[in-house]
């Protein structure tokens, strides 16, 4: 097991089925940085309870907004229009870039925060489910598949 958290992260999302459940979170408003943070949590043994998760969420929700969700909007706006236009499709590739360095950042600042929970008892509840929310019920098979993935990173 990776102990940061940023190798982790690029070691879980190579795994076979993980980008595609991970977009499929995406898309019902799930952050990938988070989750896999709640998966490395997991790995750790790091207990989790609503005031931890609400720690992470609470770092993740305004740097998500403000940051990654812009570059992100801005790449894909491109997305078509950079097949044809070499000028445009260089300059894609520098927001995807920043895109990728504003999730490090993420990963590194929830790292900061989480690295130093140990066991501490039984969780009330699993990282997954806490920090996936409403959309843990909506997508119980793509949360199967990133725990099958974190296990054998």
């Amino acid at each position: 097991m990776s102990s940061d958290l940023w190798s982790f992260s690029l070691a879980t999302y190579a795994r076979p089925g993980v980008e595609d459940a991970c977009l499929q979170l995406q898309t019902a408003g799930v952050n990938v940085c988070l989750l896999l943070c709640g998966l490395w949590l997991e790995q750790r043994g790091a207990s989790c309870d609503e005031q931890r998760a609400g720690q992470l969420q609470a770092l993740t929700g305004p740097w998500d907004i403000e940051v990654v969700q812009p570059l992100r909007t801005l790449r894909m706006q491109w997305k078509a229009r950079a097949l044809d236009d070499g000028v445009l499709k260089g300059m894609r590739e520098q927001v995807k870039a920043l895109e990728l360095e504003a999730e490090r950042t993420l990963l590194s600042r929830l790292e900061g925060i989480a690295q130093v929970w140990g066991r501490s008892g039984a969780g009330s509840i699993g990282w997954l489910e806490a920090l996936a929310g409403s959309a843990a019920n909506l997508n119980r098979d793509a949360l199967q598949v990133l725990r099958v993935a974190a296990i054998s990173t």
